[in-house]
């Protein structure tokens, strides 16, 4: 196996005021910080500020754009904490995959979600569909917070932890299993979209 760690992207989607996503997502850090397998690099795009206008085909992308695109190129994998937002994920989420497209190419997602009755997953089902589009690789497993203002206590931490420890490493090892696979792929056999 690959010594080299996987270079991690943990998306924080959610941008907006009062927004659950850092407690959420904090809590996924620490998870998968405790692997020696993953180097973590934690892109929150409240912090982002990505503007929501595209640029024409050909015309430089903003400052915004370009400080974030090399961490997106250097991923081997990325996780995605959502939000749900109206049965679906939020714009900003939207935003960044659309100002970019080879940085997604042959590169594993998974997914933490969170919300009410759904946890979630309708944010992260639209969302596979947007990722199969750029090539993206989707993990079948998630984490999911069903209800997750009361699945945390007042201290940020999983009132179950040890149920949510267990969701986030079986996620974390399928999403290893197809980033070094993937990376393999893309070094011996460069991928390139039709």
């Amino acid at each position: 196996m690959d010594a080299m760690p996987l270079r991690l992207v943990v998306v924080i989607a959610s941008t907006r005021e009062g927004r659950f996503g850092p407690t959420v997502g904090n809590w996924f850090v620490e998870q998968a910080r405790g692997r020696a397998d993953l180097d973590i690099d934690v892109l929150d795009l409240s912090e982002a500020a990505l503007p929501d206008r595209l640029t024409g085909y050909g015309s430089p992308a903003p400052h915004a754009v370009t400080a974030v695109t090399p961490r997106l190129a250097a991923a081997d994998a990325f996780v995605l904490v959502t939000p749900e937002y109206n049965h679906s994920y939020p714009a900003p989420v939207k935003t960044l995959i659309d100002w970019h497209f080879t940085e997604w190419q042959a590169k594993p997602v998974g997914f933490v979600s969170y919300g009410g009755m759904s946890g979630g997953l309708r944010a992260v089902e639209h969302l596979r569909g947007v990722l199969a589009e750029l090539h993206a690789v989707t993990v079948r497993d998630t984490v999911s917070f069903h209800g997750a203002w009361d699945r945390f206590g007042p201290d940020a931490r999983p009132v179950d932890p040890a149920e949510c420890a267990a969701a986030a490493k079986s996620m974390l090892d399928q999403l290893a299993w197809w980033a070094h696979a993937l990376r393999e792929a893309r070094s011996t056999r460069p991928y390139v979209a039709s």
